[in-house]
């Protein structure tokens, strides 16, 4: 059947009408992912690439969307972008409907400006920060964070970091659906490891609300630790300590957990989160005791001969130590 559908496949990508065409472009993504050879003997992805020059947007959302399903069963990148298809690609981004959208700018951030090419492509892409579409919004600021690093002008570097990134972030997180709200999480995740200055002044977006899911929870308790520093390390103290005090076991543990972390993370504040820790052994509930005698083994180890003085009383709770990490640490103390 393959043999035979070449012929109107051909026909059909130079069809007058663009519906044609764009249903065409899916069909040669379908057709490679059954016989690669077929459609690279047919020179069909050459058709797919002179699509992009197409004067119909879905046309060219759809030929970007098979060049990219064809781009990554192949492991090789089909797009050979240049200038002019670039150009292209930037006046559909305009027309294209919202999932068009998507697909060519996860296009742009796969490709590799120069200086000026970078700085113009984000001025067009800035504004889809603030679209209705989730996907749209962290597609753009994908093929921000991407060009971050090729952009060499200081100030617009610095009024896409503290101005333009940020409140699209902070808005997906108001998002009624907690299942949009972890995938944003777990992209913010990913940014705030690569510049956490983006969002350094806005932690308190980030603390955890009563009915928050246990894993949206999980995600921003990542996030805070990621963003904690001097400024803001009383706050996202406080907001640890109330963590510790839940009722869902697990996530008191990564609560515990985190005021470790941020104390190996800021040699300044190591003394404060000793003292959230200790107050938090002295509630006397058996799992928290032991997370958090877990933890301080970690904070003696990096800050040797500082913290002794606390030893007594770690020791007034050995009998209560039943988990072999927990009993490991103490030995260790």
């Amino acid at each position: 059947i393959n043999e035979y559908l070449c012929e109107p496949l051909s026909k059909a990508l130079k069809d007058k009408d663009p519906y044609v065409r764009k249903t065409a472009a899916i069909c040669v993504a379908k057709l490679y992912d059954v016989n690669r050879e077929l459609v690279e003997e047919q020179g069909f992805i050459d058709q797919l690439r002179e699509m992009i020059s197409d004067p119909n947007p879905m046309v060219v959302a759809n030929a970007v969307a098979a060049l990219a399903e064809i781009s990554e069963a192949s492991h090789k990148d089909q797009f050979h972008m240049n200038p002019n298809m670039l150009n292209k690609l930037l006046v559909a981004l305009n027309d294209c409907t919202e999932w068009g959208q998507v697909f060519i700018l996860d296009c742009l951030a796969r490709y590799e400006p120069t200086e000026k090419e970078a700085e113009d492509i984000v001025e067009r892409v800035t504004p889809r920060l603030k679209h209705a579409n989730s996907a749209v919004v962290m597609s753009a600021a994908k093929v921000i964070m991407r060009y971050l690093d090729f952009i060499k002008n200081p100030n617009l570097e610095k009024l896409l970091i503290t101005e333009k990134l940020h409140p699209p972030l902070i808005t997906l997180l108001s998002e009624l659906k907690p299942e949009i709200q972890y995938v944003a999480l777990r992209n913010i995740n990913l940014i705030v490891q690569k510049r956490p200055d983006i969002l350094s002044n806005h932690v308190r977006h980030f603390f955890c609300k009563y009915n928050d899911p246990i894993y949206v929870k999980m995600e921003k308790l990542e996030i805070m630790v990621k963003l904690a520093n001097m400024k803001n390390i009383d706050k996202v103290l406080m907001e640890l300590k109330e963590s510790a005090t839940e009722v869902d076991i697990e996530f008191v543990r990564k609560a515990v957990l985190a005021i470790g972390r941020c104390a190996i993370k800021l040699e300044g504040a190591a003394e404060k989160c000793i003292k959230v820790l200790l107050e938090l052994i002295q509630t006397k509930v058996n799992y928290v005791v032991q997370e958090a005698i877990i933890v301080i083994k970690d904070i003696f180890r990096k800050y040797p001969n500082r913290y002794e003085s606390i030893i007594a009383t770690l020791c007034e709770n050995l009998d209560t130590l039943d988990e072999p990490e927990a009993k490991a640490s103490m030995i260790w103390i």
